[in-house]
């Protein structure tokens, strides 16, 4: 696989202080030419799933020998093991956490490695802190799998274990499927993990959510202002809106909670 030199940088640091800039910065010392795009450092803190979620939605919309680095880890300084897989023409380096979990559960065609810290020093990583590997660790690696100095495998072993996703994939039992809510945007849009591909033989769709009972609309603009629907959004799974307002706070709703989607008889 050839490597893009694009490196993307998904993780809960959110924007106070210069841990995200410092990691930025450690990737350039070593790889100048490495493009460094942040996908998103809002991430709920010590909250793995959202940003596995958004990796593994979003890394298909850049270019094959990408780079991504999601870094939610509240493990970080013990025992727990570093992930480096190569899928779909993609590397993915993440902690193993759950946070990889959906995404290796759906591609088939994947290696996946487990860091060995014995082989770090390899490429100049000894003595890391205890509460910062995004700098110490994870940025170096990026930035060695980027300018293709290293391959997976010179840093780590074969695996076939690692950590399951935190939250249950969704499931489809007869004429309903049933998911629960992974994120919430800036919008108070409430997104779930059901695929559009999982109700895609179903006539006429509504989606239960709380104690509503939600029809599909193809756009926020086909619901009136206040009122409250459901869609497959660009991202392609349901999710819950407000016409010109806020899902989660309305309906009192946030992460983690259970939503269904029925085939209602036309």
């Amino acid at each position: 696989m050839q490597a893009s030199g694009i490196i993307t940088l998904t993780t809960d640091f959110g924007h106070k202080g210069p841990f995200t800039a410092v990691m930025k910065g450690v990737i350039l010392g070593r790889f100048p030419a490495a493009r460094v795009i942040d996908m998103g450092h809002d991430i709920p803190a010590q909250w793995p799933p959202e940003a596995g979620f958004w990796v593994s939605r979003a890394y298909r919309y850049f270019p094959k020998g990408t780079v991504h680095l999601a870094i939610v880890d509240p493990g970080v300084g013990t025992e727990r093991d570093i992930l480096m897989v190569e899928a779909d023409g993609h590397t993915f380096l993440a902690p193993d956490n759950g946070l990889l979990g959906p995404l290796l559960d759906r591609v088939s065609d994947k290696t996946v490695f487990h860091v060995d810290a014995k082989r770090l020093e390899s490429i100049g990583v000894a003595d890391p802190s205890a509460t910062f590997h995004g700098r110490d660790i994870f940025a170096p690696i990026a930035a060695e799998l980027a300018s293709e100095r290293i391959r997976l495998s010179d840093l780590g072993n074969p695996t076939g274990d690692w950590i399951p996703g935190w939250v249950d994939e969704p499931v489809r039992a007869g004429d309903h499927v049933t998911g629960s809510i992974v994120t919430v945007d800036t919008f108070g849009n409430l997104i779930s993990n059901i695929d559009a591909t999982m109700i895609g033989e179903f006539g006429q769709p509504v989606v239960r959510i709380g104690q509503r009972q939600l029809p599909m609309q193809q756009t926020y603009g086909r619901a009136e202002p206040g009122d409250y629907l459901a869609l497959i959004n660009s991202f392609g799974v349901i999710e819950v809106a407000r016409a010109e307002g806020d899902a989660a706070e309305g309906l009192g709703l946030g992460r983690g909670a259970p939503i269904t989607v029925l085939d209602s008889p036309a």
